[in-house]
This record gives C-alpha cells, sequence and structure tokens, in this order.
C-alpha cells in the first residue's frame, strides 16, 4: 500500500457525490444511500473513494449527501474525519435540493469559492477501485485541457449503462456517449469499451462559467457538461494505471451480481485493491456467497452465490441458489445472485411468496 503523501502543494478542491439511491441493489438500498452499503465486512462501498483520497494528499473534500444521509453523516467523519484538517470534511445534506450530478456542484459552489483551487475533483461514492487522484491531478495540468475524464477498459457488453468514449493518441476525447445502447468499441478491440469512471478533473475557472452562466440549466455531468467539453476539443481521458495487483480494478457494484462478484475478488491474493478486509471469514460463506454484517447463517444451510442481508437469519437447512424458480418465490434474484433478507424469511415463513418471479 502506498505512503500517505503530504497535500499537493497546489490544493484541488474536491467533492463527492455520494447522494445515490442505488435503485438496482434493490432491498439493500430501500433505506441506506449506495456508498453507505457495507462491503467486505464491516466496511461500506465510500470507503474505497475515500482511502483514496487520503493516500492522495487531498485535505479538502466536500461530501454531497442526498438520499438517506444519516448512516454516511455519521460514518465518514468517525472513520475519516482524523485524516483532514479543521474544515477540510464538509458534509452538506441535499435531500430534496440536487437534480443532478452538475446541479449538485453549483449549489455547493460558494465552498469551491472558499477554497480557492485551480482544478475542481469530482468523485462519485459508489465505486470500488484503487486510484492515486494526485497522479490525475497532474496528468490534467499537463495536458492543458479544460477537463481530463478519468477511463478504464471494461467488456463492451457491460458499458450499456456507462458513459463511453474515444480518443485519439494523445487521450484527447474525439466523441463521448452516455449510456448507448450499443456502445461503441475500441480501436483494434472489438470487445472491449472505454468508459468513464465517473471521476472529473475541471479548471475551475471554466466550471465556473458553464455552471453559473454558459450552461446555469445544466443538471448532468454525463449528459450536458462533458459532451459539450468533447464538442469544444477540450475534453481530456486519463486511463486508469495498473494497481498493485498488476492490473487495473474499478467496480460499479450498481447491481446484486456486481456487488457480489466485487467481493469475491477479495479472496484472492494478492487483494485486488485496498482497504483489505480485515478479517474474510467474518463475511465470505464459499460456495460464491457472502454475509453481511449482523447475519447468521447455521452450518446446516447450502447457499450458492447468494448475498445475505444485514440481520438476517437463515434458519437450519435451508437451500438457496440451486433452483431459480423456488428462489424466485421467495428472494430476489439478479442474474446470478439471490439476495435474502430478514423481510423475505419472515414472508417465507408466512407462506406468502413473491408477487412475481424476479430472474
Amino acid at each position: 500500500m502506498r505512503q500517505v503523501p503530504p497535500p499537493l502543494p497546489i490544493p484541488t478542491a474536491t467533492i463527492l457525490l455520494a447522494g445515490g439511491r442505488g435503485s438496482r441493489l434493490h432491498d439493500l438500498t430501500a433505506h441506506e444511500a449506495k456508498p453507505a452499503v457495507f462491503f467486505a465486512g464491516r466496511g461500506r462501498i465510500v470507503d474505497f473513494v475515500m482511502a483514496n483520497v487520503v493516500r492522495s494528499g487531498l485535505d479538502r473534500l466536500l461530501v454531497a449527501t442526498q438520499f438517506a444521509p444519516a448512516t454516511l453523516h455519521q460514518h465518514l467523519p468517525a472513520r475519516w474525519g482524523r485524516a483532514f484538517g479543521r474544515g477540510g470534511l464538509v458534509l452538506r445534506d441535499g435531500r430534496g435540493r440536487y437534480r443532478g450530478t452538475a446541479d449538485a456542484v453549483r449549489r455547493n459552489w460558494p465552498q469551491v469559492e472558499a477554497w480557492n483551487a485551480p482544478e475542481v475533483l469530482v468523485l462519485a461514492a459508489d465505486h470500488v477501485y484503487d486510484m492515486d487522484y494526485a497522479a490525475l491531478v497532474a496528468a490534467h495540468r499537463r495536458s492543458g485541457a479544460a477537463v481530463t475524464v478519468a477511463a478504464d477498459v471494461i467488456a463492451r457488453r457491460q458499458a450499456q449503462g456507462l458513459g463511453v468514449m474515444t480518443t485519439d493518441e494523445d487521450g484527447r476525447i474525439l466523441a463521448f456517449h452516455e449510456k448507448p445502447a450499443d456502445p461503441p468499441a475500441m480501436p483494434g478491440r472489438p470487445d472491449c469499451a472505454l468508459v468513464s469512471m465517473g471521476v472529473y478533473v475541471f479548471s475551475t475557472a471554466w466550471l465556473r462559467e458553464r455552471l453559473l452562466h454558459d450552461c446555469a440549466l445544466a443538471l448532468d455531468f454525463g449528459h450536458d457538461l462533458i459532451p459539450m467539453a468533447v464538442a469544444l476539443s477540450e475534453a481530456s481521458a486519463y486511463r486508469l494505471p495498473p494497481s498493485a495487483s498488476g492490473q487495473s480494478y474499478w467496480r460499479d457494484v450498481g447491481t446484486l451480481d456486481a456487488l457480489r462478484r466485487a467481493h469475491l475478488d477479495f479472496l484472492g491474493a494478492p487483494p485486488v485493491c485496498p482497504p483489505q478486509p480485515s478479517l474474510v471469514a467474518d463475511w465470505s460463506l464459499g460456495r460464491g456467497s457472502v454475509m453481511m454484517p449482523g447475519a447468521h447463517v447455521p452450518l446446516s444451510a447450502r447457499l450458492t452465490n447468494t448475498i445475505v442481508a444485514p440481520g438476517a437469519r437463515i434458519p437450519p437447512g435451508l437451500v438457496v441458489g440451486e433452483c431459480a424458480v423456488e428462489d424466485g418465490r421467495w428472494f430476489r434474484r439478479d442474474g446470478d445472485t439471490v439476495l435474502v433478507t430478514q423481510a423475505m424469511l419472515d414472508r417465507r415463513e408466512a407462506g406468502r411468496p413473491f408477487p412475481r418471479i424476479v430472474a
């Protein structure tokens, strides 16, 4: 793991967008923001980006929350507050106010101005990855671009829900497509796409003009501001470098299937990226299944490709993950993954199946 560097010599205003509900995680985010969902034991998804911020030497962070913010407002200062100086960690509750990613930054612009930084780094709080933001900011400064978009290469079939781009040899973005139905392939790699990680560095002056004047009605970075910067030839891409494992690792854990698979990635040696789970046995059940804090699974149960939600108590002898039809009667399925919550177990005990089978 990298040692924590000192703060960047030229300050960077960093905004962490942590307001998303994450509806594709279904019951796990019914009353909890997606960044606050447990991951790899008692850690939370947001801890990955927070670890990146601290390791990168960034000491001015505003966290914009919105949906169900209580857990984040308690967890972030308690877990990460000591890494920031006085006034360096600011939490803003935007319930009922933010209408999009760009709008969240606009409504917090007075804090950006107060920090008097030449760049604004915008981060998403709901991805699992390891990244040195200091290197990203340095690359942005060298490029002279108004906007730099962090990018990674993924399978083309998985890119429909993301921003997909094409670049020239120098990294200048030539085209940007937000959530395309047919993602464009990378040149010479027909099965791969270059996608936005939801991590952006903006020139403060450029972003100020767009948010407050030229595009005062723009609500979203992916739909509005990034395509504008591309059209003006003012956007560049920064490819995610390899992590300690020798490969780049970035996962959008936006579905139950993706969340479970990302958990399982941390069973490897070496781990795919820090922070490492302290006690893998606390959450790994084998057979591709994971257990969240407060859950209980007896040895007589047989669970395959299952997420056991916080607080769920699995009855003895329960079999999950071996029959899609039976699973669909009582539990929620997403691809190969089955989610089991205590409410679902109670419904099963009472003989009340789901009103429809979720494939």
